[in-house]
C-alpha cells in the first residue's frame, strides 16, 4: 500500500543539514491539504458508475445498428476515469482506511476494468518511491520501450528495430495497454497466495464474463468484435496520453553518483513534469497533470492537487530546485523527443 502521510520518507536532503521538505509538509498540513475529501469522491464515483450504466443502455438500444460504435470512444473515456479513480483508491487517498481504499481499489480495477489492483499497486509504488531510477523504477526498466542509451545498446533483431523508432510508435502501441493491463493482471495471479488470489481471481473472471455477455447479449457478434477491438484502443490510448507527460526525458538518477543520492524533495521535483492547463486538462489527465504535487504527498486528494502548487513553486524558487512545468502538446513533444534521442544511436548504425 502507499505511504501513509504520517510516514513520508525521511528526507535529508544529501549532505544539507536538516530536511528540505519538511517546511513545505508543514505548511501543507497547515492547509489541510492532506485531509480527505469523501463528499468529492463519493460523487465522482457515483457520476462514473451513472455514465457507465448510461452507455450499457446505450448498447442495448443501438446494438444492432454500427451506430452503437459511436459508443466506443465514450466507454474508454468512461474507463480511464474508472482508472482514476483505482489510482486514487490505490494511494490512499479515497477513504480512511486501508481496508475501504483496497475494495475500492478492486471494484473500479478487477472487476471494471479487469487488471488487477494488487499488482498495479506493487508497481506503481515502486515507481513512487524511486520515480526514473533505471534500477529501482519498473516504469523505465527496459521492456518493449527503452528509456536510456545504455538500454538501447543492448537492443537486437526485432527490440532494435523497435527502439530505432519507438518516438513514432509510442503511441500506435498504447492501442494495445488495455489488453496489456489484463493479461498482467491474470499472469500476476500466480504469484499470489490464498484469500487476496482466490479475490482478485474471481473478480478478474468476474469482468471478463461480464464484458462478454454484455457485448453479445446487445449486438451481433460482427458489432461486438468491431467494438470491442474500438474500446479497447482508444482505452489504451487515453491511459497513454494520461502518463505518458509525466516524467520521460526528465533527470533520471545516476545508481553509482553519490551527488544525485537525492533527498524525498529533489527525487520527486527532478524527477517529474506539471501539464499546465485549466480544467479539462485536470479532467482529461485525471489530475496527474499536477505530477509533481502528486509525487510529493501521494496520499492527497486528487482536487487538493491543484490548490498546493502554489506552495510548492514557492518552495522549490526559494531552494532553487527547477520546476518543471509546460502545456500539455510540448510535454508530449518532449517525451518522444527523449525517446527518439535514445533511439538514435541504433539508427545511426543501419
Amino acid at each position: 500500500m502507499p505511504l501513509p502521510r504520517e510516514t513520508l520518507p525521511p528526507d535529508t536532503g544529501g549532505s544539507r543539514e536538516g530536511s528540505e521538505f519538511t517546511p513545505l509538509l508543514r505548511d501543507v498540513r497547515e492547509q489541510q491539504l492532506l485531509e480527505r475529501r469523501t463528499g468529492w469522491y463519493a460523487r465522482t464515483i457515483a457520476v462514473n458508475a451513472l455514465g457507465l450504466a448510461a452507455v450499457g443502455t446505450g448498447m442495448a438500444l443501438l446494438g444492432d445498428s454500427w451506430w452503437v460504435l459511436a459508443l466506443a470512444p465514450v466507454l474508454a473515456v468512461l474507463c480511464a476515469r474508472t482508472a482514476f479513480i483505482g489510482h486514487d483508491a490505490g494511494h490512499a487517498q479515497i477513504g480512511g482506511s486501508r481496508a475501504v481504499n483496497r475494495r475500492i481499489g478492486l471494484v473500479h480495477g478487477n472487476l471494471l476494468l479487469g487488471m488487477s489492483y494488487a499488482w498495479w499497486n506493487d508497481k506503481h509504488n515502486r515507481h513512487h518511491a524511486n520515480p526514473n531510477h533505471i534500477d529501482k523504477d519498473p516504469d523505465v526498466a527496459a521492456d518493449v520501450l527503452v528509456f536510456t542509451s545504455g538500454q538501447a545498446a543492448t537492443r537486437t533483431g526485432f527490440r532494435g528495430r523497435l527502439t530505432r523508432h519507438q518516438a513514432w510508435l509510442f503511441f500506435p502501441l498504447t492501442l494495445l495497454e488495455g489488453l496489456a493491463l489484463k493479461l498482467h493482471g491474470f499472469q500476476h495471479l500466480r504469484r499470489q497466495r490464498g484469500r487476496a488470489r482466490l479475490v482478485e481471481g474471481a473478480l478478474l473472471v468476474a469482468h471478463v464474463a461480464g464484458y462478454v455477455t454484455l457485448l453479445l447479449a446487445t449486438m451481433p457478434l460482427a458489432h461486438a468484435l468491431v467494438f470491442a477491438a474500438l474500446h479497447q484502443a482508444l482505452f489504451g490510448l487515453h491511459l497513454g496520453m494520461a502518463f505518458a507527460p509525466n516524467h520521460k526525458g526528465m533527470d533520471m538518477p545516476d545508481p553509482d553518483s553519490e551527488a544525485e543520492k537525492w533527498g524525498h524533495l529533489r527525487r520527486q521535483v527532478l524527477t517529474s513534469r506539471n501539464v499546465r492547463g485549466g480544467f479539462l486538462t485536470d479532467w482529461f489527465l485525471g489530475g496527474l497533470n499536477y505530477q509533481i504535487e502528486h509525487h510529493l504527498f501521494p496520499s492527497m486528494p486528487r482536487p487538493h492537487l491543484g490548490l498546493a502548487q502554489a506552495a510548492v513553486k514557492a518552495h522549490c524558487r526559494d531552494l532553487g530546485i527547477p520546476y518543471a512545468e509546460t502545456g500539455l502538446v510540448d510535454s508530449y513533444r518532449q517525451a518522444l523527443r527523449h525517446m527518439h534521442e535514445v533511439g538514435e544511436p541504433l539508427r545511426a548504425d543501419i
